[in-house]
């Protein structure tokens, strides 16, 4: 990497050429367009030189080749993740990795294996002292704005106090991301009274209720679209599942649209005149806005993309990543973090 300590430090935001269904051209062109909707920050492209650069071209893009790490290695979307980063140290992932983990770079942003991402971060990044295990989130539109719900798959049966940890990082994002002053948390659960939901949830339920976070106690899976509460908590397992079947309403809306108007000429007509509003209504919805997902959890900002993220998606990711760096986001975090295993030390 360029050496550019005599220069005033900026964010260094690391991208995977290589990452994604339409790798390096998708990658390539969202993480240009970033840098030349917001030039404070450095831009660097990992991954094969040779096709980085073809893309470059023939896009008529211009970018310093300097900025250009050479990772002569793929990881593939279909690969064992922890095999692919033991056998594939000159992988672009990899060494996206390390470059974050040796402190060259303060963000890494890829759209390539969800799984060996993850692993990468977590154990070539490494983790933030005292967290024990990584999130992601999903931001769940709902009538009020946002549902922060963590966790939605970097890991399964969790332990409450790994409940008590999306909560702290989750409340800390919703703050700082989502611009919420105090942010409502809760465990999902079978109903809202105490002690309905299973061991974990029941013992997450007595954590947060004695932590400094602003706990409201149980809720129930509607509460997430109602907008009774902001930050919503559970095990890996359930949030994916539950993110998954999320996903799929915007097809199911579609589909039910395009059967009413096949029976009705007057519907037809009607749904034609409001076909632009709804688009604009299901803008949130639509993955491309948000980009990516970071990892929370990992000493380093790590943004994980859909596989066939487009070159917007990919533009949002970086920019995502400069914001998180802005905030200062991985700092709060490993301070709450802290703050609270020194509280539970004293009780000890």
């Amino acid at each position: 990497m360029p050496d550019n300590s005599t220069e005033q430090a900026k964010c260094k935001i690391v991208v995977d050429a290589m990452g994604g269904d339409f790798a390096p051209q998708n990658a390539v062109v969202g993480a240009v367009q970033a840098l030349n909707q917001n030039q404070d920050f450095e831009l660097y492209l990992v991954g094969k030189k040779s096709e980085i650069i073809s893309v470059l071209r023939k896009n008529n893009l211009s970018f310093n080749e300097n900025f250009i790490i050479n990772a002569d290695q793929v990881i593939e979307m279909g690969e064992s993740p922890t095999n692919a980063i033991k056998t594939k140290p000159d992988s672009s992932i990899v060494v996206g990795a390390r470059l974050v983990k040796e402190k060259k770079a303060d963000a890494f942003v890829s759209a390539g294996n969800t799984g060996a991402m993850m692993s990468a971060s977590t154990l070539i990044i490494g983790r933030i002292p005292g967290v024990g295990r990584p999130t992601i989130g999903a931001e769940i539109p709902n009538v009020n704005g946002t549902c922060y719900l963590y966790d939605v798959g970097a890991g399964k049966d969790a332990k409450p106090i790994h409940l008590l940890e999306y909560a702290i990082m989750g409340t800390i994002y919703a703050k700082e991301m989502g611009g919420v002053i105090n942010p409502s948390v809760a465990v999902l659960s079978m109903g809202e009274e105490e002690g309905k939901g299973n061991e974990v949830a029941n013992e997450a339920y007595n954590l947060l209720k004695n932590s400094k976070l602003n706990f409201i106690g149980n809720v129930e899976g509607r509460d997430i679209l109602t907008g009774k509460v902001d930050v919503v908590v559970c095990d890996g397992f359930v949030g994916n599942i539950l993110l998954k079947f999320g996903e799929a309403v915007p097809k199911l809306l579609k589909h039910l649209l395009e059967q009413t108007a096949k029976k009705n000429l007057i519907d037809a007509l009607k749904i034609v005149l409001v076909k632009s509003t709804l688009k604009k209504a299901l803008k949130s919805l639509d993955y491309q806005e948000h980009g990516g997902v970071p990892l929370l959890g990992v000493n380093g900002i790590s943004i994980i993309g859909h596989g066939s993220s487009t070159p917007k998606a990919i533009t949002n990711m970086v920019l995502k990543a400069k914001l998180m760096y802005d905030k200062k986001l991985v700092e709060k975090i490993e301070k709450s973090i802290s703050e609270y295993s020194n509280k539970k030390m004293d009780k000890e």
